[in-house]
């Protein structure tokens, strides 16, 4: 298995609208070849971000969604610059222990 966390600082005042987002787009990834689940994580705390959990069966299942055309959908129309407090970082792992 594959997982990508994108953590992304959202505005206190645009989370719902970040949220929205997910839920209006909720059943388009999950068409992609590959692709397990998806979570997105709601921080406890203001000074936390939110957490954009995605789990594929291998890199190249993430590497082909990206390369998609429902990639470039999902990614057309991002909220303004405004709605952030930092940049987002990503990051990917491999499952080495699950239980």
């Amino acid at each position: 298995m594959f997982i990508v966390a994108n953590r992304i600082p959202v505005a206190s005042d645009w989370a719902n609208e970040f949220e929205e987002r997910f839920r209006k787009r909720a059943g388009e990834i999950e068409s992609q070849p590959g692709f397990v689940q998806m979570q997105i994580l709601k921080p406890l705390s203001d000074d936390a971000p939110y957490i954009v959990q995605t789990t594929w069966e291998n890199d190249a299942a993430f590497q082909n969604w990206i390369k998609s055309e429902d990639f470039k959908v999902a990614h057309q129309n991002p909220m303004p610059k405004e709605a952030f407090t930092g940049k987002p970082s990503m990051e990917r792992h491999e499952v080495v222990i699950s239980s």
